[in-house]
């Protein structure tokens, strides 16, 4: 696990995407209760653009100890549930 932040965010899941891009889920405890989340960045490093930080695609209440945590595990391991939980944030096409 991947300590970023001064302590405050902890990196505890990461794999590349096929095609470039990247899933993560991190885990925010500055709060009183703990937040999980899984972000997508969906270019390649080459394209990336200085300081653009990945699309959240899903949160929850709890850290990796969590009952919320296996869910949002589930999703990040799953192509085809980050390209649905994707399409979902861009909303309808026209």
């Amino acid at each position: 696990m991947d300590q970023i932040l001064g302590g405050v965010e902890a990196l505890v899941y990461r794999r590349e995407l096929p095609g470039g891009g990247f899933v993560a889920i991190d885990v925010q405890r500055e709060r009183e209760v703990a937040r999980t989340r899984v972000s997508v960045e969906r270019r390649a490093k080459h394209e990336r653009r200085p300081g653009h930080k990945p699309v959240v695609i899903a949160q929850a209440d709890g850290d990796e100890h969590s009952p919320a945590f296996a869910e949002l595990y589930r999703m990040a391991t799953d192509n085809a549930a980050i390209a649905r939980a994707i399409l979902e944030l861009d909303g309808p096409a026209d």
